[in-house]
């Protein structure tokens, strides 16, 4: 069968609206930008975007994609589709999947955004290899997604994998917005080199372009070019940063166990970093780490829309099976 899945990846500030088959093939999409928001101003910013894109973009086939899946920042309840917060001080539980269920006719299924890309990673991508790795992602934060034993690990409050809020050994003096100082997130993340490089300025010479308004953050991309030409500020932060990533793998690792660990996201996707954080992993700690350490297969701008459309996938699938098994007793 032909069938499609529509797919919404809502990140900080942007929405990004597909719709992709059963192949992971992304049919169709559309970016929308959100600035920031609260839970409700998402609902509202996903619904009307969704009108938008269903006049101007309409389905690739013609007929209507089976069900819908959306990542979401945040802790997300997936199982009875309720999105529960986005952070501690944007936390107002809504029904989400219902909702979208009801207003688009329908079936909608909604998970957190990393564990999203973590079941596309297992679907499509290095996961296919392992019933037991990581997926690492490092963008403008950072969170990880664990499969153990085939299943992803989602906690009593569906809040495990949030690994950004973990100490690494670099020692920066940024404190974080979680009451404790330098979170591998604030050396090692988007938000880190930004945070780290306002603060280690006054003790570095540099010619990296600081914006004075805090809002408009450093460009990652010239501290990597920068740290090439040995400009001593952007050096420290590549240095932090790698050492940050290397040290979260490896206690990851041994927390874990896991035969494959899968890198992925803006910060590390380019390759620039990945090397250097290879050259600093310990090979008694990383011994069984047997199909080794890998930079996704997946485009960083669209590992958020396949996930949701693993979502939408494995949501469907489930309930195709009740159905099965419910005619099957009749």
């Amino acid at each position: 069968m032909n069938e499609t899945y529509l797919a919404l990846d809502l990140g900080a500030t942007k929405l990004l609206i597909g719709e992709v088959n059963k192949k992971g093939e992304i049919l169709n999409s559309k970016r929308y930008e959100t600035g920031y928001m609260d839970q409700l101003s998402a609902f509202s910013i996903i619904k009307r975007s969704l009108e938008d894109y269903i006049s101007t973009i309409g389905w690739a086939t013609s007929a209507r994609p089976v069900s819908m899946g959306a990542g979401l920042m945040g802790r997300v309840d997936n199982g009875n589709g309720i999105w529960l917060q986005i952070d501690p001080k944007r936390s107002q539980e809504i029904p989400l999947a219902e909702d979208l269920s009801r207003t688009f006719e329908m079936p909608c299924f909604i998970d957190n955004d990393v564990k999203s890309a973590t079941r596309a990673v297992k679907r499509w991508g290095y996961g296919r290899l392992s019933d037991n790795f990581i997926y690492i992602n490092a963008g403008s934060g950072i969170a990880a997604g664990f499969v153990v034993n085939g299943q992803l690990i989602r906690g009593s409050h569906f809040n495990a994998g949030e690994v950004g809020h973990t100490n690494v050994g670099v020692k920066a003096g940024v404190k974080c917005g979680c009451g404790r100082e330098d979170c591998v997130e604030l050396i090692s993340a988007g938000l880190g080199f930004d945070c780290s490089a306002r603060l280690l300025s006054k003790e570095y010479k540099t010619k990296l372009y600081i914006p004075s308004n805090e809002d408009i953050k450093v460009d990652v991309k010239e501290i990597f070019f920068l740290s090439q030409q040995n400009d001593p500020l952007c050096v420290q932060l590549v240095e932090n940063a790698i050492t940050g990533i290397a040290n979260l793998i490896m206690n990851l690792v041994r927390v874990t166990d896991p035969d494959t660990v899968v890198l992925g996201g803006g910060i590390v996707s380019d390759g620039f970093l990945f090397p250097k954080i290879l050259d600093k992993l310990n090979k008694t700690t990383m011994r069984f780490v047997s199909n080794g350490v890998l930079l996704t297969q997946l485009d960083p701008n669209l590992a958020g829309l396949l996930g949701a459309a693993t979502v939408a996938m494995e949501g469907y699938q489930t309930i195709e099976k009740v159905l099965m098994d419910h005619a099957f007793i009749k």
